[in-house]
């Protein structure tokens, strides 16, 4: 495969309050396969995730769950994440800390460098705060009283802080903006972005605080930590060996600019306008495109653990399997509008398109080579019209899954992958190996059939192992071939004649039962309702005995 350049994607770093659900792992699974899907088409992919582990949130957290300090409650849950992370098979380069010290070393370097030459000033915020949040909001950006992002309750605080002159680079962002409409995808966030945002004119942010501790120190002034905004952004950077002194890395040399900064839609105002600026007043590029993609909800409600209705990756790991996990959400997230997540979704698509489309044309065409050859697929050249068609959808499968993911519309990628499967399928419909195998004149006919079918799944592998990697690579294991190189998949006939496939192969997916299914899923919501209302109520005595709320 030819190289075809750098690539270098990010996904935001998860906030480590807590155990991250399916919605927030949705962001490392889409990653990875673009990530995955990248490598494999001849890019020189880094890949970036991480862990945000500082602000008051973080404080109180670690109170509630009687830690001793901050920094032992984000080490076990930014374990967590990871651990979760590693078993949805991501194949990340980097995961970043934001304890790790040559993290906190740059955020101090580059807050310095803000403040020379004359970017941050000291003031004074009043204004209503959202803990949950870790933002400050004025009056008129409430919702009925209460916080625009989360909808919790806010409080007035009045603190010294360092603030940072956002209106300096204001129209230089809107002007970047305007001459790259690639930046901000989907355009409805870019959007809503100039109108809600920029358009009406940018205040200063604030990027320090004095009212917790559990942040890194301003290194001129250490009364102050670093707002975590500011903190957890520049991981970008610092996490491929950006310097602020001029001294940065082969690594971020050779990758920075970002090609993609894939992040949720609630966050895309950081990323697109405080991000910009920061890059503006470091003299460094911008990332080539931000997508904030859109949210998977349970049941079309957000996710929420008070109602028991938290839906965890590893929790539908143990009952569906990695792969299977990975395929459900990447097929079922839509482009830009939500996408939604029940139980019974889950095994209706497990069963339809996994077992049934994929699962059972493996193990037919295993069976079939099996039963009337022994397992030997030869190409015998017998060849017929209907031949023809299935070679076709097979050979034009990668350049239409090329135009879909070019544009991050991986869903629908993953439909290009599947319509390969679902020809096969028909194929063997049309072909009725079963009624070759009846007569002895036919055999070299029914060989070809079976021999054009291995042919086919093979490429369908080939181009599903970015987005299902175990059973892609179990499918090869099957028809006991490699797989291919991208660059070789709009060819047909690339199976080696005189292949034997293996006597048995594993069922891929055995189908689900939807009412034992359900019966799981209910013991796994009561378990982790418990699991909160005690957690609720150890945090109640924590802060009660560290005299942070009365009893």
């Amino acid at each position: 495969m030819e190289n075809k350049g750098k690539y270098y994607i990010t996904t935001a770093i998860a906030y480590t309050s807590g155990k991250p659900h399916i919605g927030n792992t949705y962001e490392i699974i889409l990653a990875d396969a673009i990530a995955r899907y990248k490598k494999a088409d001849g890019y020189d992919v880094h890949f970036q995730t991480g862990s945000d582990e500082h602000g008051q949130k973080i404080e109180t957290r670690a109170i509630e769950a009687g830690c001793d300090s901050p920094k032992e409650f984000v080490d076990g849950v930014a374990g967590e994440i990871k651990r979760i992370w590693d078993s949805m098979n991501t194949s990340y380069d980097r995961f970043i800390r934001t304890t790790d010290e040559d993290h906190v070393e740059q955020v101090q370097k580059i807050f310095k460098k803000f403040y020379d030459q004359g970017d941050i000033y000291k003031g004074a915020y009043k204004g209503n705060y959202c803990t949950e949040c870790e933002a400050f909001y004025t009056d008129s950006q409430l919702e009925d009283g209460k916080c625009p992002e989360c909808g919790g309750e806010v409080h007035y605080a009045e603190e010294e802080a360092y603030f940072f002159k956002m209106s300096k680079y204001a129209d230089r962002l809107i002007s970047y903006i305007n001459e790259h409409p690639e930046f901000i995808q989907p355009v409805s966030r870019k959007n809503e972005m100039m109108n809600n945002f920029l358009l009406p004119g940018l205040q200063d942010l604030c990027v320090s605080r004095t009212s917790f501790k559990w942040g890194i120190p301003v290194s001129f002034d250490e009364k102050h930590v670093v707002y975590v905004w500011l903190d957890a952004l520049t991981n970008y950077i610092t996490g491929i060996g950006y310097d602020a002194d001029g001294n940065s890395s082969d690594l971020y040399k050779k990758n920075w600019p970002a090609d993609l900064h894939l992040i949720g839609k609630d966050i895309i105002r950081f990323h697109t306008i405080y991000w910009p600026i920061f890059l503006f007043a470091l003299g460094e590029p911008l990332p080539k495109q931000v997508f904030g993609h859109p949210w998977l909800l349970q049941g079309g409600e957000k996710m929420s653990k008070s109602k028991g209705n938290v839906i965890y990756a590893d929790d539908l790991a143990d009952i569906f399997g990695v792969d299977a996990v990975r395929y459900f959400v990447l097929h079922e997230m839509p482009y830009d509008n939500d996408g939604v997540i029940t139980w019974e979704l889950m095994v209706e698509r497990f069963n339809s398109d996994l077992a049934n489309t994929l699962g059972n044309l493996v193990s037919r065409t295993v069976a079939m080579a099996n039963k009337y050859f022994g397992g030997v697929i030869t190409d015998e050249n017998a060849t017929a019209d209907v031949d023809d068609d299935l070679k076709a959808v097979v050979s034009g499968a990668y350049k239409a899954c090329e135009d879909k993911m070019d544009s991050l519309r991986v869903a629908d990628a993953l439909s290009e992958v599947f319509a390969i499967f679902k020809r096969c399928n028909k194929y063997i419909d049309e072909t009725e190996p079963w009624v070759l195998a009846k007569d002895e004149a036919s055999k070299p006919r029914l060989n070809t059939v079976l021999y054009n079918l291995c042919d086919s799944i093979m490429t369908g592998a080939s181009l599903l192992h970015p987005f299902m990697p175990e059973t892609a690579e179990k499918i090869a294991e099957q028809l006991n071939a490699p797989l291919r190189d991208f660059a070789d998949l709009d060819k047909t006939g690339l199976y080696e004649s005189g292949t034997k496939v293996v006597e048995k192969g594993e069922i891929l997916f055995a189908r689900k039962v939807v009412d034992d299914v359900l019966k799981q899923a209910a013991e796994v919501c009561e378990k982790q309702r418990r699991e909160y209302e005690e957690a609720q109520e150890k945090a109640k005595i924590n802060l009660e005995k560290a005299g942070v709320v009365k009893k």
